[in-house]
Order: C-alpha cells, then structure tokens, then sequence
C-alpha cells in the first residue's frame, strides 16, 4: 500500500514541477517580447518629444513679473497683501475671463517666498486644475483632486492589490501642500466635490476609508497605515478664480476666504497689450492700429488673438508691420462686436442727465437719463428701467417689483410735493439703450431730469450724479461709487455728484472732481445751469410748473 501512496505522490510531484517549468518559459519568452514592445513604444515618445512647435504668442507674452500685468493695480495689491507675510489666507478672485486672473496667481506664489516670515518654501508647488474639468467617481474609486484608494480588487492594483493591501492615491490637494492650489472658474465644481475640498480645507488633510484595510494585518506597508490612521498633508492655500457673482458661489467657500475684484480692462488697456503683443512677437504697429483692436477686444486674451491673426497676414505678405488694414480684416473675419463707447457727449442740454451704474464684474459705466415735457393731462410715464426682478432660484425663486420701480415712484411723489408739474403737463422719463436698471441709485439723476425738462434748465453736460432718493428729498448712499467715479473720468467727464454718506469710500482719488451732496436741492444747484443758458441750446424757456393736482401716474418697464 504505501508504494502506491509513493507513486501518487510521485506523479503529483512531477506534475507540479511541470506546470512551473512551463509557467518559467512562458514568463522568459514573453519577457524579451515585452522588452522589445517596451523599447519600441519608448523611441515613439523620444520621437514625438523631439518635435515641437513654435511657442504660441499668447504664452509668449504671458506676464512674468507682477508689474507686467495691465490694469489690476489694486487687485494685485490686495493679492500680495493676503499671501505675503507669515499668514497667507485663502482667496477668491472675481473678474471677466482673459483679464490676468491665473498669472496674478502664480507670479503672487513666487513673490509670497521672498517675503519676510512667509512659511512658503522655495520649492512650493503651485498646482492648477480647471474646476469644469474635474471629473470624479461617486464610488470613490478615482478622484484627481481629493484622491483616492485603490483597492486590492480593481485591475492593476499591483503586488500590493495581489497581497490584499488597498493603497491610497493622492489627489491635488496633496500634491499642493506646502503651496498653493489654484481652481480656475471655482464656482463650476461639482457640490460633491466642493463639500470634500471644505472639509480639507478645515483639516488640511485628507482621511482616507476603505472596506479592504486591515489595521493589524502585518503585511500592510508601514506607510500606508499611517495614511489611514492620520491622513494624508493637505496643507495649503486656496486660490479660487471665477468669473460668477459673489452671490452665485456656496457661502461655505466665501466664508473660509478671502475676496478680491478683478476688474474689466478698458479700451486704452486692451490698446496698450496689443501693442506690447505686436512688439514682442517682432512686428511694428502703429498706436492708432493698436487702439483699434482696443475698441474690438473684449479682453487682453481677445487682443493678443488678434494681434496673432494679424502678424500671420502679414506675415503672408512679407511684411513685419501690421496694418491698420490688417486689423480690419481680422475684425470683419472674426465678427467681433464693438466693444460700447466710453466717451459721452458734454454738451449742456435739458432734460438730459449723466446717470451712473455698475455692471458686469463691478464695472461702472455712465447711461444717459433724458426726460421731456409735453402739454398734456397730467400723466406721468418711465421706461426702460426693470418692471419685476427674480430673487433666489430653483424652488424658492421669488418675483417682487424691482428697485429701480420703486425708486421712479419715489421721484413721482416728490416732484408732485415740490410742485415741479402741473395737470396740463405730461412728463416722460426714458433710459434709452435698454439700460439694465435694476437699482435705487438711477433715483437722484431721474429726478434731475425730470426738474430739467420741466424748469427748461439745462443740465451741466460734464457732470455724473448717483444716489438713492428719498420720498422727502434727500439723497441716500449707493454702492459702486469709486467703479463709478472711474467710469465718469474715463468717459472724458469733470465732475461726479455722489451721497455724502459714501465720503469713505476710496473715490475722492480716482482723477475727477468729486461734489458730495444731501438733498436733492444740492443736486438741482450743481447740475441745473440758469434757464437763459437753454436759449444758446436752441430751447425755450418756461416757467416752473405749478403742483401737480389729480394727475394720473403711469410707470412702465
């Protein structure tokens, strides 16, 4: 019995050793075949690395120095201030797209390591993700910003997966500690995504969870089990870019940083970045050429495409100037819209007024506000302002009458207390240009106006005015004024009336003649000229219209 227990053995034996020894083959022949694919596909990419095309003329004039950036002098200033120093904060930055929000980043970094105390080290990385392009898996099981683990069971685990271990995967935030991570348009990440990036940015690590991880299995590498038991160092400072409104992004992220502007550039900056655009891609171009593309750009990355567009056409003709004519073809090509005037006509004229708004990314801009009176019944009509304005969104949107509406009928009721109209006279209010105005702060200059139109006193062409006014005559403080200031000097005005309540705000500096005023008596005295003035305008005088009795009122959007 026991040679028959021998002779199994044996064979079993024997059976092993074969299955191994053609295991072992099998392993030695595939092993110069994978060598060769291996050197084969490694000369590909030598090959392909080899060949490179001329460096873009958008990266060819990037920013390199903080100063190099055109138009975000405060911006800029402020970012230093936040990352400078030994405690650098998060950060948001608002703006309009192509205007140097991800440069300002970057050069921002690498001042933050010469400054004194800065607990940046000189190879702090700066690590930039698109937040529109994060793409992650709800099973966790790849996520390039947090990071992930890979578990033993997925294909391609390793030897590790092989012996049972899941392995953690770091995620940006990880490959950022000790710098800075920069999300460009923050405000598109994915609310998963945005709930995780918060409770790192609490923590400033990442805690990692998986079914698969023994603690007390031995053969677990040391390294990994303190990645589960203490996380991974996520130590880092956010900067956050968007091109959203404040109010759009989670009050979460608003709350953990700070809040920079980022302002639209105007035309003569534009101008001036084509112009450097043109002369360090070694093309000459003249000033009137480069304000041109000014007044077509929407943006400094809209000038430079088109400097690039127009070099190529000269290019073509052997030319190293770029004419005015080439810059109308790329206009006429590229269908580019121009961009809205910002001088405006000072001329004294009556029932004409220089309103004063904000839009867009906190940019101000000057809209006219004109009135007329006409015999009539009485009847008094607005247009052009907002009728109803949304609050919220989704389920708890709400729809009430805007702002601006009830500003207009706070005019209405005191002109009809300063007796500035009579029943015989019909008064109408017009923003012309579809004007967004969804505001109290049209309130003062529509008040101006209408007393113009109705007095026949002509309006001081070179001056703006702002405010909310009250049903009582006085004028209240708006926001937005130094955008605004800035807008009005821009558009080749003198002077700006604004609330006295706004005296502290940073506008008396911004290269106009600031008037803070009251009532609405202070605004009349500086904006309306002597009635004799309207007869070199063409117009005649009247006399002051007397209260306005049992008129009907009417406002329309």
């Amino acid at each position: 019995m026991s040679w028959i227990f021998g002779a199994v053995q044996l064979l079993a034996t024997g059976v092993m050793g074969i299955y191994f020894y053609t295991q072992l083959k099998r392993q030695q022949q595939a092993q110069p075949r994978n060598g060769r694919e291996s050197a084969k596909e490694m000369e590909n990419l030598r090959r392909m690395r080899a060949v490179s095309l001329s460096e873009p003329l958008s990266e060819h004039v990037r920013p390199r120095r903080l100063e190099d950036i055109i138009g975000q002098e405060e911006g800029i200033r402020s970012l230093m201030a936040i990352l400078c120093g030994s405690n650098p904060q998060h950060v948001i930055i608002y703006g309009p797209p192509g205007i140097g929000k991800t440069c300002a980043a970057r050069l921002a970094l690498e001042a933050a390591k010469q400054s004194p105390g800065t607990p940046f080290q000189q190879n702090a990385p700066f690590i930039e993700m698109d937040a529109t392009c994060v793409r992650f898996d709800e099973r966790a099981i790849a996520d390039p910003l947090i990071g992930s683990v890979h578990d033993p069971i997925y294909q391609g685990a390793g030897p590790l997966g092989v012996a049972g271990v899941p392995q953690p995967k770091p995620g940006a935030v990880s490959r950022a500690h000790g710098g800075v991570l920069f999300l460009d348009e923050i405000g598109e990440l994915h609310p998963i995504q945005m709930n995780k990036l918060l409770k790192v940015l609490e923590d400033r690590k990442v805690q990692f969870e998986s079914a698969y991880y023994n603690p007390d299995d031995t053969g677990t590498p040391r390294y990994v089990h303190d990645i589960f038991k203490n996380g991974l160092p996520a130590d880092f400072r956010l900067i956050g870019a968007t091109t959203r409104s404040p109010e759009e992004l989670p009050p979460a992220l608003r709350s953990r940083c700070m809040e920079i502007f980022f302002r639209a550039l105007n035309p003569e900056e534009i101008a001036r970045i084509a112009y450097e655009a043109a002369e360090r891609a070694g093309f000459a171009m003249e000033k009137d050429t480069a304000a041109l593309t000014g007044r077509y750009a929407a943006c400094g990355r809209d000038a430079v495409n088109m400097v690039q567009m127009a070099s190529g056409a000269a290019q073509l003709e052997g030319r190293k100037d770029i004419q005015r004519s080439d810059m109308e073809w790329v206009i006429e090509s590229g269908h580019y819209a121009r961009q809205p005037g910002r001088e405006v006509s000072t001329e004294n004229r009556v029932g004409r007024v220089h309103g004063l708004a904000v839009s867009g990314s906190h940019q101000g801009t000057v809209m006219e506000i004109e009135a007329v009176a006409a015999p009539g019944t009485g009847r008094i009509r607005i247009t052009g302002i907002v009728e109803e304005e949304e609050l919220g969104g989704g389920a708890h949107t709400v729809r009430r009458k805007s702002m601006a509406h009830a500003s207009a009928e706070n005019v209405i009721t005191l002109l009809r207390r300063l007796g500035y109209a009579d029943e015989r006279t019909d008064l109408h209010i017009n923003f012309p240009g579809g004007a967004p105005v969804d505001g109290p702060s049209a309130g003062v200059a529509m008040a101006v106006a209408a007393v113009s139109a109705l007095t026949h006193q002509p309006v001081d062409g070179g001056a703006a005015i702002t405010g909310e006014i009250g049903v009582q005559g006085n004028v209240l403080p708006v926001g937005g004024v130094p955008a605004k200031a800035e807008a009005a000097r821009l558009a080749g005005l003198k002077r700006v009336l604004a609330p006295r309540e706004n005296a502290m705000e940073r506008f008396h500096d911004a290269g106009i003649q600031v008037v803070l005023i009251d009532t609405l008596q202070d605004a009349l005295r500086e904006m309306l000229l002597p009635a004799q003035e309207a007869a070199e305008t063409g117009e005649a005088s009247l006399s002051p219209a007397k209260p306005l009795a049992a008129a009907s009122i009417t406002v329309q959007g």
